[in-house]
Formats: C-alpha cells, sequence, structure tokens
C-alpha cells in the first residue's frame, strides 16, 4: 500500500495554534463506519452517541515539560533537547537541535542545575543523553521545562494544563494524548450517569509522534515503541464489557493501539493485565480484536494516524469525512476537534 494513497491538501489556516476556553465546546464530526454517513455536531453531543453498557476508555497519561533550552559548554551555541523516554537512571532518548554540532560526547548545560552529556547519536536527531544534577529531577524539569507542543503550533501555550486531560495521573509522555483535551470532569460525569463506564489505561505517547514517515509503502515503516499499561481493574471491566454486548470505545489513537496491543497478547479474547512496549502498526486490513468505536482528532496527512482510523473506518470513508471536515473549516490536529466512529 501507497503512502500517497492517505495525502491531502490541508490549508494552514485550519491548523488549531491555541485551545478552545471550554474544552468540551469543540466541535465533533460524527463518521458511520459501516455505511460512511457523516454528522456534525458539538463535541458536548457526544453523550447522545454513548449508549448504556458501552465502556469509554481512557489514556491517563501526563506529559512532562519535555523541552528543555541550553548551550554547548565549549562554544556556548544554543541547543535544544526533547526529553521521549527515560531509559535507565538519568538516562534518556530525546531529540536534539540542531542535530550536526550536538555529536557523541558533547556536553549541554542547562543553567546552573542541570547538565547533560551525549552518549549515543541515532537518526534523525536522536541522541541518548546522560543527566547530571543535585535535587530532584522532576522538580527541576517543572523548573526549566516547556510543555513539548508539535512543530506545528507556533503560538505559546499560557496555561500548562490546558496540554493535559483533566485524567492525567501518570508521567511519562513526549505529548499528550489529544483526543481526550475535550473531556471536562462535568462531561465525564454525564456520561457516568447515561450507564457508560469509564475506565483507563496508560501510553505514554513517544518518538512516533513527532517523526513522519520515510517510506513509500506503508508495510515498510516501523513503528518506534512505547511503554503501555492495562490494569486487571480495567481488564476485567473490558471483559465484561464485551460479555454484555456492550461497546468499547477508544478515546485516542493511544488508546486504540494499547487495547489492540492487550488484545493481540490473549489469543482467546479473554483480556488480562498487561504491560511492556508496543510497536503496533495498526492500517488498512487489520482485523480489530478490542476496539469497536474511537474518539478521536483529525490527523496529518500520509500519518499513521491516519491510517490507524481508515483500517478502522475504510479509507475512502475517512478521506471523504477529512474532505467534508476541510470544506467545513473544522480545527485540525492537537488542539482542534474531534472526530467519533462508530
Amino acid at each position: 500500500m501507497n503512502v500517497n494513497d492517505y495525502d491531502f491538501e490541508l490549508p494552514e489556516t485550519l491548523i488549531a495554534q491555541t485551545p478552545l476556553l471550554d474544552r468540551s465546546a469543540s466541535r465533533l464530526l460524527t463518521l458511520n463506519k459501516n455505511n460512511g454517513e457523516v454528522g456534525h455536531h458539538t463535541f458536548s453531543d457526544i453523550v447522545q452517541y454513548l449508549q448504556p453498557g458501552d465502556t469509554l476508555v481512557l489514556n491517563d497519561t501526563r506529559v512532562i515539560p519535555a523541552r528543555l533550552f541550553g548551550i554547548k559548554e565549549d562554544t556556548g551555541a544554543k541547543a535544544e533537547v526533547l526529553l521521549l523516554k527515560q531509559m535507565q537512571g538519568d538516562r534518556w532518548e530525546a531529540l536534539v537541535k540542531p542535530g550536526k554540532k550536538l555529536k557523541k560526547g558533547a556536553v549541554i548545560v542547562f543553567g546552573d542545575e542541570l547538565k547533560a552529556v551525549i552518549e549515543e547519536e541515532g537518526d534523525m536527531g536522536g541522541r541518548v543523553l546522560s543527566f547530571s544534577y543535585d535535587g530532584i529531577f522532576q522538580e527541576i524539569l517543572d523548573r526549566l521545562g516547556q510543555m513539548p507542543l508539535p512543530p506545528y503550533i507556533k503560538e505559546q501555550l499560557d496555561d500548562r494544563e490546558r496540554y493535559q486531560t483533566v485524567y492525567a495521573r501518570h508521567e511519562g509522555s513526549a505529548a499528550a494524548p489529544t483526543a481526550g483535551l475535550h473531556f471536562t470532569e462535568e462531561l465525564l460525569d454525564q456520561i457516568k450517569k447515561k450507564g457508560v463506564t469509564v475506565a483507563f489505561i496508560t501510553l505514554h505517547v513517544g518518538l512516533g509522534t513527532f517523526r513522519p514517515m520515510s517510506v513509500d509503502t506503508i508495510e515498510e515503516h516501523v513503528m518506534h515503541e512505547e511503554y503501555y499499561s492495562l490494569s486487571q481493574e480495567t481488564a476485567d471491566v473490558l471483559n465484561a464489557t464485551k460479555a454484555r454486548g456492550g461497546r468499547i470505545v477508544a478515546v485516542g489513537t493511544t488508546s486504540c493501539r494499547t487495547l489492540e496491543t492487550v488484545g493481540n497478547t490473549f489469543a482467546d479474547g479473554v483480556l488480562q493485565a498487561s504491560s511492556g512496549w508496543t510497536q503496533i502498526f495498526i492500517y488498512p486490513g487489520y482485523e480489530f480484536r478490542v476496539v469497536d468505536a474511537m474518539i478521536t482528532n483529525f490527523h496529518l496527512p500520509k500519518s499513521t494516524l491516519v491510517m490507524l482510523v481508515s483500517a478502522l473506518a475504510g479509507r475512502e470513508n475517512i478521506m471523504h469525512a477529512y474532505q467534508e471536515a476541510i470544506d467545513r473549516q473544522y480545527r485540525f490536529f492537537s488542539f482542534g476537534d474531534a472526530m467519533f466512529i462508530y
């Protein structure tokens, strides 16, 4: 399959630069995956589309202030580091800029509190850094770090918490699970009162979110691994949902990938607690084992995320829905509007 089959023209003006004041006031495009029917709503209308007996699965990862600005110790040249994954102790996988000048052995200093040495070089700006500091790393990061907004967002974020979901708990992500940004505590209460169960998984969003596909055919692409965890409590809820004929509704591609990773782990269809690293790549032809419906934002052209939603709803349905969203001036990407595929 050709990556170019998932390309589309997106006006730059439709890339949302700032979040709405009211999280649940964003727009909601609904897409029936069976017949391609499209509807247009406000996100708070999602309550009407969820049914008693369904389970809504949320990714409770919390974004760390992972973008650091420092200087090279020897030259004083500016250096930028984006933390992606803690490896062992104070060693981190990261992206650096400018990649050509930050080689193995280079030392980067961030004020008086923090210093990093580049230990290994990877491709496309990837590095392994070892940090040294006095005190507690997380507290230093909270003081020095900035939220790692995607590169297509040029505006500064006034309130850090707007790049967190209201239910974010477990720190470790280099990006927000953005489909969850639309929920408020009040909206989640309404959903629960309707008889919908709310369950949580964790997937720490990593390098794959920032890297474009660099191959021509989909099958050649290799996903970067990300850490996930699904508790026995959530496994029990999901098994009970399936048993009673309810739908499992994934909030975001991260929840979807976690659920399908676990679903593929237990061939008998009965889910159990599971954690580890996933590289699952879902694209058309994939047979879903767990997820029945999904809430998601609008994604980049030719991205693995467009391919994932196409696997659930069909490429033609997705391309048609995306074109309608563009024609109707929906807001795209992290701070943009949402889609419900059911």
